[in-house]
């Protein structure tokens, strides 16, 4: 799938910059470096329109994309910073977690929470810690493991049923990679019955 249009809304610093919620809203969170931009990219069909970059850490701010689907009606793309990652200092990351929070907190379109894991890593602590804190919001969520084409193909298998086990909460994950084309219709799917489910069935 490919998106009719896709265009940049709003970069938010705190809560009170967020724009009002009046479309179905997937989040996408993950560690630094995990490839939360190069997946919003691909997605879109878009080489640039979330940033990418080699410094851990670089998006600080909530940023918003309106995306129109080929079918269905249009989203909101939310790109929530990077967490997790030693160059980024406690400082920050502590000012961060307070608006990722709220964030996820108060939305009420959020459809989707799309938690992106490191293939090769798997799940860690925070990925449980934050899977936990989710269920306990009941908000809905899903792994999409990414970067997959730096694993052999006959480990990638083994490994996302691996992830699974470690993250049962978070659903049967989605293997994606950028490289190799991998998952991307899966992604959209999951996307657009999460956003028919919020806006009762128009998506």
């Amino acid at each position: 799938m490919r998106p009719r249009d896709a265009q940049f809304v709003i970069s938010a610093a705190a809560a009170s910059d967020f724009p009002p919620a009046d479309l179905p809203e997937i989040a996408f969170v993950g560690r630094s470096n995990v490839g939360k931009s190069s997946l919003i990219n691909a997605l879109v069909g878009h080489g640039s329109l979330a940033r990418t970059s080699r410094t851990p850490g670089r998006t600080r701010l909530v940023n918003w994309f309106r995306v129109v689907p080929e079918r269905g009606n249009a989203v909101n793309f939310v790109d929530l910073p990077g967490y997790g990652y030693a160059a980024v200092s406690r400082d920050l990351r502590a000012a961060w977690q307070p608006l990722i929070e709220s964030y996820l907190s108060n939305r009420p379109t959020l459809a989707l929470i799309l938690l992106l894991v490191d293939l090769r890593r798997g799940p860690e602590d925070e990925e449980r810690d934050f899977v936990a804190w989710l269920a306990d919001k009941q908000l809905p969520v899903r792994m999409v493991l990414t970067k997959s084409d730096k694993l052999a193909k006959n480990k990638r298998e083994p490994t996302a049923r691996a992830a699974r086990a470690a993250l049962p909460a978070a659903g049967a994950p989605i293997v994606f990679s950028t490289e190799a084309q991998l998952g991307h219709d899966a992604v959209w799917r999951a996307i657009t019955t999460a956003a028919a489910a919020v806006s009762g069935g128009k998506a």
